[in-house]
């Protein structure tokens, strides 16, 4: 890190920043809770994971992999059909493993927290009424009993890295728990569609299509409070708000 010319900042808010300096990643988070589960987790995971190259609380410090992001919200993939049926492949892999030994919110908690953010949407004037109504709607095909497995919990398309058509690994575990298969994978093509039947060609059986339409609603109202609230715009081409009003 002698020579680095240049520091970026990935994301940063009030909770937490990412810095990449050279080939290292500097994640700082003021939550050590969430760096704990980041760090077994990835301990845990059958599939590849950035390297833990040093951890001094508040700062989580990490290699970075090769290769680039599947994709970006808004943004056409590059990423091959056979890179998208690897990740579906990986993904398959990771929920195949043995649980970790900690929960993750059940349908009834889920349920009440997006009720809670729906509320929000329409009181504040977020969006239209029958808008958060519909996909409201929409979500609960969603909020059923689930048999959990091993789940990423974040798997958005920026977190999935490949080199050519192999995945290299998979970054930001911090909300890795037990959880709804179809969560992980709507997560993954949310904002991509058009990947999802090759992430289900490497996925393989037991894929609820409703449930995954259904998650992409819920996955798509439930983060716009928290990103307003954190200096982030939902509204930007191919975000939240430009999903729910004109894609999903």
């Amino acid at each position: 890190m002698v020579d680095v010319k240049e520091v970026e900042v990935v994301v940063a808010h009030h909770e937490c920043a990412t810095l990449r300096v050279g080939e290292v990643f500097l994640k700082i988070d003021a939550d050590q809770t969430r760096t704990d589960v980041e760090v077994e987790a990835m301990a845990l995971a059958p599939i590849p994971t950035p390297q833990v190259l040093w951890r001094k609380p508040p700062v989580l410090t990490l290699a970075a992999l090769s290769g680039k992001a599947l994709g970006r919200l808004g943004e056409p993939s590059t990423a091959s059909p056979a890179a998208w049926a690897a990740a579906g492949a990986a993904v398959r892999k990771l929920h195949d493993a043995p649980l970790p030994p900690w929960p993750g919110r059940s349908p009834d908690r889920v349920a009440s927290h997006i009720d809670g953010e729906c509320d929000w949407l329409i009181t504040n004037g977020v969006l239209p009424a029958d808008v958060v109504t519909r996909h409201r709607g929409i979500a609960e095909a969603a909020l059923r009993p689930w048999t959990p497995v091993f789940t990423h919990g974040d798997l958005q398309v920026t977190h999935v890295f490949a080199d050519g058509d192999e995945i290299t690994g998979v970054i930001d575990w911090s909300e890795a728990a037990q959880g709804d298969a179809m969560f992980d994978l709507a997560t993954l093509t949310l904002g991509h569609r058009e990947h999802l039947s090759d992430v289900i060609a490497g996925y393989g059986t037991d894929v609820d299509l409703d449930v995954i339409r259904a998650w992409w609603s819920l996955r798509t109202l439930r983060p716009i409070r928290w990103l307003i609230e954190h200096g982030f715009d939902p509204s930007a081409p191919g975000c939240e708000i430009d999903m729910l009003t004109s894609q999903l």
